[in-house]
């Protein structure tokens, strides 16, 4: 399915914050935090922004990596920018539909292109995929760096839950949420120059279960100590 064939994204998404684990060869690696909040882009429509925060650690360097997407309904991009830390952006690319020019801004040089289809950004791309309007066959996406071929994959068990999955081409990253809402993403795994990191979301522990797990108070009256 053509990039200009993909229907407008229902907003089934609302304010959000997902954590997961990365492991690099079962090892951990660090850990990756998802926070997205609607937006308004005024003329541009409704939206959302999602910031990535991935703290390498254990068998990795320690790093801190920012990357904030802001992107419309169908996960097209309006800007995306990558920084280390509180730092400002090293990388920052803004898709201006207005003029019709991408901007790419890395460190202190600037070029542009012309916007002649909508684009995704890695982070945009990946919420894309996820809803109930993600992809149910070969889709091509438009990114700065070249088209990117998503093909999606059987529903498997991911984390015990019942997921959609992609595999994405080239460069071989794997996506994987929930097959139904609220459509978490579940398994993220992308190619790094030490090898593939996995991203595995972590399952917070329900309320009940951990009222489950205390002890019972006794109802006898504990006896004073002389």
């Amino acid at each position: 399915m053509s990039q200009a064939a993909r229907p407008a994204l229902t907003r089934w998404l609302s304010s959000e914050s997902l954590r997961l684990t990365l492991t690099l060869g079962g090892r951990f690696a660090g850990e990756q935090v998802w926070q997205t909040q609607p937006e308004k882009f005024g003329a541009a429509g409704h939206g959302y922004q999602t910031r990535v925060q991935t703290d390498f650690g254990g068998v990795l360097p320690v790093v801190r990596k920012v990357q904030v997407s802001r992107y419309l309904a169908d996960g097209s991009s309006l800007s995306y920018a990558e920084s280390e830390g509180r730092n400002k952006p090293h990388f920052e690319t803004l898709f201006d539909r207005e003029t019709a020019l991408i901007t790419l801004r890395h460190n202190r040089e600037e070029a542009t292109a012309p916007l002649l289809t909508p684009h995704h950004d890695p982070v945009s791309l990946v919420m894309a995929l996820r809803g109930p309007d993600a992809p149910t066959q070969l889709w091509r996406a438009a990114l700065t760096g070249g088209t990117v071929h998503v093909q999606p994959l059987p529903d498997a068990e991911v984390g015990g839950q019942l997921a959609r999955a992609f595999y994405l081409r080239p460069g071989g990253a794997y996506v994987a949420s929930e097959l139904e809402a609220p459509y978490r993403l579940l398994r993220l795994v992308q190619p790094t120059d030490f090898g593939p990191v996995d991203a595995s979301l972590q399952f917070e522990t329900r309320r009940k279960e951990k009222e489950e797990t205390r002890p019972e108070k006794s109802d006898k009256p504990r006896r004073r100590r002389a």
